[in-house]
């Protein structure tokens, strides 16, 4: 939706969209970034130029369901991935019954937890993937922004923020960054 402040209206600008979340505008402020969670990846939508109005993919088949999107100032944008893709929540993407259990399960029970190796994929300007950090215990990660040689993660879950010196581990590529 936007809302402009001097006619005080309010505009749907795009629709059908699966769990957005998370936004980023671009360095030139031409268009804005938004994560579609459930669909495993963002989208772009053009605030200017010949594409103004229109919105396509910017990536795609990210290796988990992504959370926030933030542009670190290097032109690199730092996706959080809360958990990567597992089965059971590729059944529960397809399947809302299977998320409403799911729900039931983490407020009356506990609930083993499925989630893993979660992270931030770090793409260019483009869409195009460059790095991936991720750690196979780590889980819930909502947030992640390079901030000079650190990493710093937020988490949905836990009361603390995570940091990581990237000079002292850098990415390595695996298959799911390329």
């Amino acid at each position: 939706m936007s809302y402009d402040s001097s006619t005080k209206q309010t505009k749907v600008i795009a629709r059908d969209l699966y769990y957005a979340n998370g936004v980023e505008i671009s360095p030139d402020q031409d268009f804005v970034i938004f994560c579609e969670t459930v669909m495993l990846r963002c989208k772009r939508y053009y605030i200017q130029g010949e594409k103004a109005g229109s919105i396509d993919v910017f990536i795609d088949r990210l290796p988990g369901m992504p959370d926030n999107i933030r542009y670190d100032g290097e032109g690199y944008y730092w996706i959080a991935i809360p958990t990567e893709l597992t089965f059971e929540w590729d059944l529960a993407r397809k399947y809302p019954y299977i998320r409403k259990f799911i729900a039931f399960l983490d407020k009356y029970f506990q609930r083993p937890s499925t989630e893993r190796n979660a992270g931030v994929v770090v793409v260019d300007l483009d869409g195009k993937p460059i790095e991936r950090y991720y750690d196979p215990e780590l889980k819930f990660v909502t947030t992640g922004i390079k901030i000079g040689e650190h990493l710093y993660l937020g988490n949905l879950m836990k009361s603390y923020i995570t940091r990581l010196n990237l000079t002292q581990y850098p990415a390595t590529t695996t298959s799911s960054t390329k």
